[in-house]
């Protein structure tokens, strides 16, 4: 994805998102070391629990400085969740781009699956912005921005496969395919490892059959 989606809104109709984006080389090094640092204490103690104070001591920056470009810890978050959005977005078209036949589709999207699993697994910071999508209106909204550009990354390949078939349909299958995919994701890691593998393998079976007919 590039550039930056529509940026998230407070309850009073503010926008919650960095105030500018950094243009110099040092600037932009202060900026990574301020989402490294909340990434940190994120990983550590949740984003709940995670002060302004606190990131900005990390970095090693003034809490003036930090507010040029957060103004609250929600763009912080929202920012640390664009850049998963993008690294996603990455990974699933190069992923697909190439993929010429059902078999392909089978392994590319079986490995795709595998892949976001263990990211899940892996990095804390990535599960507790997701697992808090549904409590935070923008973040649905930038969940359900990226689970139709990827869907448009496989619609592309349902119809090199399908060439034929109703076009409107492939994007509802697509569509819905990738957002039961991140349902199916908050679920297998809010249950123990071992019944969080098993749903993520039916939904494999699941999405499987419905895009190649496994």
């Amino acid at each position: 994805m590039e550039g930056r989606s529509a940026a998230p809104h407070q309850q009073d109709g503010s926008v919650a998102s960095p105030r500018r984006s950094p243009t110099q080389q040092r600037s932009r090094e202060r900026v990574e070391r301020m989402l490294a640092a909340a990434s940190a204490l994120i990983a550590a103690q949740g984003s709940d629990a995670m002060r302004m104070g606190e990131v900005a001591e990390r970095a090693g920056v003034s809490i003036g400085s930090l507010y040029q470009f957060f103004p609250d810890k929600r763009a912080i978050v929202w920012a640390l969740a664009e850049r998963y959005t993008a690294e996603s977005q990455a990974c699933i078209a190069a992923a697909l781009k190439d993929v010429a036949d059902a078999e392909g589709l089978r392994r590319a999207f079986s490995e795709l699956v595998d892949i976001y699993y263990r990211l899940f697994l892996a990095e804390p910071v990535m599960r507790d912005i997701w697992s808090g999508t549904q409590a935070d209106k923008a973040l649905r909204e930038l969940e359900l921005a990226d689970s139709r550009a990827n869907a448009e990354f496989l619609v592309a390949v349902l119809k090199r496969l399908r060439p034929d078939a109703d076009p409107v349909a492939l994007e509802t299958t697509a569509f819905l395919v990738w957002q039961m995919g991140e349902a199916a994701m908050r679920l297998a890691i809010s249950v123990d490892r071992q019944e969080g593998d098993r749903l993520v393998a039916a939904y494999k079976r699941m999405a499987l059959r419905e895009l190649v007919g496994e």
